[in-house]
């Protein structure tokens, strides 16, 4: 990618990565094909073997996509990106990038359940292992690497109970032996947090959630150095799982406004967490920004801001966690997260309902827990949706 003026993110999320076409629209083009005409056999011969930089197969390249690439990574401060179909497919992409059979990947217990589904049963598969361990101590990373040891892989905030991760402490360690940190920067989007500043190597981005912002679209990314993103580039060529054209589209624009949707959002997450604190039904909240948060001090460190998503337990189980869900009328009750919308789901059932009751219970997944993923709606809104149900467990 080209070199980038020194714009703040606010400008970059707008204009980085725009190419106009012979038409000189001012609006990101989009282009729907599914290949591209070469003006000669000579062209086509260059297109394909890498000579000549051109579009040649929307498998793996197509120019809506690639001003996706080049605005997100922008605001990473990333030197490429390679954009995919969805946050899992990025992160399949990474792994059989950069791993083999036989290597190691050290992985926080508190990752999302798709992934862990990903490391244990699909990956395993290929004979690429996974050891998990807690997310908020850097000696169980250190003591759990072993020769064979390729990756560190997080996600910091940690879904649901958005534990914060040490990433210069564990970026440290695992440079010391070779071994390259990959982030899943969801929660925070670069807006809030930009994980290559402080040691990771790789970013992986569900870009579904807040890029988007109002829940249209599927997409995925990979950021970082370009001698590392393209392993991932011939990847994604070969075995396609490729952004379409059109969700790139919706991406472009979703990224213009996300830092003003992602601040509103967790400014009324920080007012949300502070209410249900004090709440006598709620036995515990989870949000980086409350003092009350076991690393409220490195969040402060990595974090611009305690971000969008509010966790908090019930007092009580599952009877009484589903009775709050159910008595919502404004929340929507779905799993997904980062919509203007608020959406409130019970991860034990739904987002990782799927792994073992061990593994939930490693990460901290109780049955009282619930998940709130803080849109744009008024807080005292939100505030009255959620008393409606937890006024009924008295």
């Amino acid at each position: 990618m080209s070199e980038r003026p020194s714009y703040r993110p606010e400008t970059l999320a707008v204009r980085a990565g725009q190419e106009r076409s012979q038409f000189g629209e001012h609006s990101e083009a989009l282009y729907l094909t599914s290949s591209f005409v070469f003006k000669s056999a000579a062209q086509a011969a260059k297109r394909f073997s890498g000579e000549e930089e051109g579009n040649v197969y929307a498998r793996f390249s197509n120019p809506t996509v690639t001003m996706f690439e080049e605005r997100l990574a922008a605001l990473e401060g990333a030197e490429d990106c390679v954009a995919t179909a969805s946050g899992m497919a990025a992160i399949m992409a990474l792994c059989l990038a950069h791993l083999k059979q036989g290597d190691h990947i050290v992985a926080s217990n508190s990752l999302f359940g798709a992934t862990v589904q990903l490391f244990n049963n699909i990956l395993s598969r290929t004979g690429i292992s996974t050891t998990f361990v807690s997310h908020t101590d850097p000696a169980a990373w250190a003591a759990a690497i072993r020769p064979e040891t390729k990756l560190f892989f997080l996600e910091t905030p940690s879904n649901p109970l958005t534990e914060i991760a040490d990433i210069r402490a564990l970026a440290t360690i695992a440079h010391a032996k070779g071994i390259l940190v990959a982030v899943d920067n969801c929660f925070c989007t670069p807006i809030l947090q930009r994980p290559l500043e402080l040691g990771a190597d790789l970013i992986v981005h569900s870009a579904t959630k807040y890029i988007d912002g109002q829940g249209r679209v599927l997409g995925g990314a990979v950021c970082g150095p370009k001698k590392l993103t393209e392993e991932v580039f011939k990847y994604l060529r070969t075995a396609g799982p490729t952004l379409s054209a059109f969700n790139a589209w919706v991406l472009l624009k979703g990224l213009e406004t996300l830092k003003i949707r992602l601040e509103a959002q967790a400014a009324g997450a920080a007012s949300l967490a502070v209410w249900l604190e004090s709440h006598p039904q709620v036995a515990r909240v989870f949000y980086p920004g409350l003092p009350s948060h076991p690393q409220h001090e490195l969040a402060k460190q990595q974090q611009k801001s305690g971000g969008a998503i509010v966790s908090f337990e019930v007092k009580g189980g599952r009877d009484q966690a589903w009775a709050v869900v159910d008595h919502c009328q404004l929340l929507s009750i779905t799993a997904n997260l980062g919509d203007t919308k608020t959406t409130i789901t019970h991860p034990a059932s739904t987002t990782h309902g799927r792994i073992s009751p061990e593994a939930r219970a490693a990460a901290g997944i109780n049955e009282g827990l619930l998940r709130i993923a803080v849109g744009l709606e008024a807080v005292e809104d939100l505030q009255a949706d959620l008393e409606r149900g937890l006024s009924r467990l008295g």
